[in-house]
């Protein structure tokens, strides 16, 4: 379906149901509220058309996942997806991946390729939730367990070569010690599977696919997702504030500026102004009223999060709040007193790790504007 006719049909969907917010953040994003990344959509389907597995970069709420999941739509292939984040132990991971696959297969097909497990899962299905159930038990035979699983996964779909997706894979670090070496030496020898592995800490995912002497070097074609383009973005949001309001080129354009082009504020900034249009009164300043309201509600998640920050972490972020140093320059640590250059960088490297920061090529910033807002807003009051 092309642009114009999309958009036509999201002006029709609007036109019968005035008062559906047409803007969504939180969860997996799909149409209509998918932003075309008609660039990105054309790669990563290319890619996964070959034979080439794909490690696919961003920081959080960049909209991976979302895009993944409208690729998988698109290809008339299985595909099987797992969350690392929720895996819990090696064996934990290889009884969800079984799960996954006994759902996508018939249970006579599944139990017919078990025969060949060294150790035999118990499969069962709950009665009230109709949910399979996946264990191995108590099992310390990991690497049998977890070897008989991932072969299961690129031999059990005969007609269709499976599209697996291994989502916050740099998550595998946590699992086990031994976890990435032990899935890589089974990975390698897959011919009639599709990888696809997400993260969304760029130093830890280059280290695990860019670095010569780790397992997974150089497994897969390495695609760093990027903002939406201002200008695609600014189309889709006037697309749909257009029916709100006359001034809805100015508001989009707002709407960017305080967001900066990232994907989920720039969904949650423009849910809440559709809101704020939509209702009876009139607001002369619709895009920072919605800031305001914003603040306001995630205030206390903002005071624990500030609670919980070390000094020189605070200090870090009052410093990007308020300048467009770097923060490893001299000037940047003589005015905001953080110490030496070796305190400021394994402040940086937190503040990466715990989804505060994003580093962009060679510059750091504030992950949610929001929150940034919040900060400088302390420092004057």
């Amino acid at each position: 379906m092309n642009k114009k006719k999309r958009s036509e049909n999201f002006r029709s969907e609007v036109s019968r149901n005035r008062r559906a917010n047409p803007f969504k953040f939180g969860s997996i994003v799909d149409e209509p509220y998918f932003t075309n990344r008609l660039e990105e959509l054309k790669r990563i389907r290319s890619i996964l058309e070959s034979e080439v597995h794909l490690i696919l970069m961003s920081p959080r709420r960049y909209g991976k996942s979302s895009l993944i999941r409208k690729i998988l739509k698109t290809i008339d292939r299985p595909a099987i997806t797992l969350d690392m984040q929720v895996v819990t132990s090696e064996i934990d991971f290889a009884e969800q991946l079984m799960k996954k696959i006994c759902s996508l297969n018939p249970l006579q097909k599944v139990k017919h390729a078990l025969k060949s497990f060294r150790f035999i899962p118990m499969v069962s299905l709950n009665p009230g939730s109709e949910e399979l159930n996946v264990s191995f038990g108590s099992v310390k035979a990991v690497d049998l367990i977890l070897e008989d699983v991932l072969n299961l996964t690129d031999s059990i779909f005969t007609k269709e070569r499976p599209i697996v997706v291994f989502d916050e894979f740099q998550e595998v670090r946590k699992i086990s010690v031994h976890f990435e070496k032990r899935l890589r030496s089974i990975l390698q020898y897959h011919n009639n599977s599709n990888y696809v592995f997400l993260g969304s800490q760029e130093s830890l995912i280059r280290d695990i696919f860019e670095q010569k002497n780790n397992p997974f070097y150089h497994f897969g074609y390495l695609f760093k997702l990027s903002k939406i383009p201002k200008k695609e973005f600014q189309l889709f949001l006037e697309d749909r504030l257009k029916p709100q309001s006359s001034d809805y080129m100015e508001i989009a354009e707002n709407i960017l500026t305080f967001t900066d082009g990232h994907p989920h504020y720039t969904q949650r900034l423009a849910f809440q102004v559709w809101e704020i249009l939509a209702s009876a009164n009139e607001i002369k300043y619709p895009v920072l009223t919605a800031v305001e309201q914003i603040l306001e509600f995630h205030d206390v998640d903002y005071e624990r999060w500030w609670s919980s920050l070390k000094r020189t972490d605070m200090k870090v972020l009052i410093g990007l709040t308020l300048t467009d140093d770097s923060p490893m320059s001299k000037e940047f640590l003589q005015k905001f007193n953080v110490g030496s250059s070796s305190t400021v960088f394994s402040s940086l490297k937190r503040l990466l790790e715990n989804g505060y920061l994003v580093k962009i090529k060679d510059h750091y910033e504030i992950d949610d504007p929001f929150f940034k807002r919040w900060i400088s807003g302390k420092r004057k009051s």
